[in-house]
């Protein structure tokens, strides 16, 4: 009778974990897609420009990417409990400043701070599943689920996004976080336990510094430089610190024991033109998605409510497709699959660049589908690919560092198309002509890829010294969570949203 309790007790303990993980899970990724839908309304109440709005955008997105490492090994170094609250209340008080925020500098600097709550709280979350379920088929079964029910954040974010917006204005995107956070660090403080690991490896404090201030200083002057002039003193030394920062992370990872990025996984091709196409998927699709409520709302005329609803063809493409992709990668191979992936999304960012403002949304919405189609087929192949390129006991780093490059590529995006677009309007177009000029940019660039992933996605004998890949040549399931998704009913769902879960974190 005492052992049915006590199994009892920890099933409703684990239950209770797993619901607050995916509710955290659910914030993170809700929070990437619903800034879109109310980018406009933000430029008409907050009278900021295109460079303000990519502000708002990538400063969240840029402290992501650079955390995201450091945040799964604070976690098991300090305790998954406490980072994971640590995280939702930086995050849930952030959302508040956003939400009150008077001028764009104040929403910006909220923002900065939200990306380093989701980045604490994204990986502490998956790192409490792992502990709480250490059998690996219930751990496997436990992740699918989160990576499911959590991703509906994704594509929940346009519509619920357009819906608040419409309603109620900007600031409520942000105050939709607030009940959830709450309930979060009430539940959590008295609910969840908490476990480390002993043995994962120091934090690297430099390497973590030096990449941010690096791609921070890049990324000031992609998106400042359209605005103060490309030659100014202020662009060209952003420039320039960039480039010695990155150069000293590249020193620094290369001479620390237990460094953020190993640059020994670099060795292998494989390794290294999957990680180069993610950047270029991060590039194409943030970079792309970050225009298409301003097209629709500044070209087309639309509500914003409305705005948010014509964006769904791509997400609704990308749940539809996800599933296929690792069993299609399986039988013809990662290469195969991401160059037509790579291809076919090319070709629809390229068909974007076409559309006018008297287009109809008949004519449009099969262009975002198709651009959603080629992206779907390619992500989650491309971290397998990194997976399959490195040891078995690298498979977590490898697909760490994928969603980091993804996350670079998406800032990089947003700062280069709006570069772009900028462009265009001082030689004199009009802004429709800047977001075709984006959208073709787009679409040549993902092109290229497809070009580059066609001739060199291939694997390479490992470099003497550097960590044996797997051994099976053949190809594999795209990732070692595919096995999560081998349920009735609700694969889909599951495999759709775990293919965005992968590109957004």
């Amino acid at each position: 009778m005492a052992a049915s309790h006590a199994t009892a007790g920890g099933r409703s303990s684990r239950a209770v974990l797993f619901t607050v993980a995916c509710l955290g899970q659910f914030m993170v990724l809700l929070d990437n897609t619903i800034v879109g839908a109310a980018l406009p309304d933000m430029q008409h109440r907050l009278h900021t420009q295109l460079t303000g709005l990519q502000w708002i955008v990538d400063a969240y997105v840029l402290l992501v990417a650079m955390l995201l490492l450091a945040g799964g090994v604070f976690a098991d170094r300090f305790g998954r409990k406490r980072v994971y609250l640590t995280g939702v209340a930086v995050f849930t008080t952030a959302s508040l400043i956003c939400a009150l925020a008077p001028t764009v500098g104040w929403l910006i600097a909220g923002r900065v701070l939200q990306g380093i709550g989701a980045a604490a709280l994204a990986p502490a979350s998956l790192s409490l599943l792992t502990a709480a379920y250490p059998v690996p088929q219930e751990r496997i079964k436990a992740i699918g689920l989160w990576a499911g029910l959590s991703g509906i954040g994704l594509a929940a974010g346009p519509v619920a996004g357009g819906v608040l917006t419409d309603a109620y204005g900007w600031p409520a995107i942000f105050l939709v976080n607030l009940p959830i956070g709450v309930i979060l660090l009430l539940v959590g403080v008295r609910r969840l336990g908490e476990s480390r690991n002993p043995s994962a490896p120091a934090i690297d404090i430099p390497g973590t510094v030096l990449s941010v201030l690096g791609v921070g200083a890049l990324t000031y002057g992609l998106i400042e430089g359209g605005s103060r002039g490309w030659t100014s003193p202020v662009i060209l030394g952003s420039f320039a610190a960039a480039q010695v920062l990155l150069a000293a992370f590249v020193a620094v990872q290369a001479r620390r024991s237990a460094p953020m990025l190993p640059l020994r996984l670099f060795r292998q091709r494989l390794f290294t033109v999957s990680n180069a196409a993610v950047v270029v998927v991060g590039f194409a699709l943030m970079g792309s998605s970050f225009f298409f409520s301003q097209f629709f709302v500044y070209v087309q005329g639309s509500s914003i409510l409305r705005a948010g609803l014509q964006t769904l063809p791509m997400s609704l493409a990308m749940v539809i497709v996800s599933p296929y992709a690792g069993r299609l990668a399986a039988r013809y191979g990662f290469r195969i699959v991401v160059t037509a992936g790579l291809a076919l999304a090319g070709l629809g960012l390229l068909a974007l660049g076409m559309v006018h403002a008297h287009t109809a949304y008949g004519d449009v919405w099969w262009r975002l589908a198709l651009a959603g189609t080629g992206f779907a087929l390619a992500m989650s192949p491309l971290t397998g690919a990194a997976i399959q390129a490195v040891s078995p006991q690298e498979g977590g780093l490898a697909s760490g560092i994928s969603s980091t490059t993804r996350q670079i590529g998406a800032v990089l995006g947003v700062a280069v198309l709006g570069a772009v677009v900028r462009a265009r309007q001082s030689s004199g177009a009009s802004f429709e002509t800047g977001l075709n000029s984006a959208f073709v940019a787009a679409g040549a660039v993902t092109l290229a890829s497809a070009v580059f992933t066609g001739l060199w996605l291939t694997r390479s004998e490992p470099a003497e010294g550097s960590a044996a890949p797997h051994r099976s040549t053949g190809p594999q399931t795209v990732t070692t969570l595919s096995a999560c998704f081998r349920f009735r009913g609700l694969k889909r769902v599951w495999s759709g949203s775990w293919s965005g879960l992968r590109m957004w974190t």
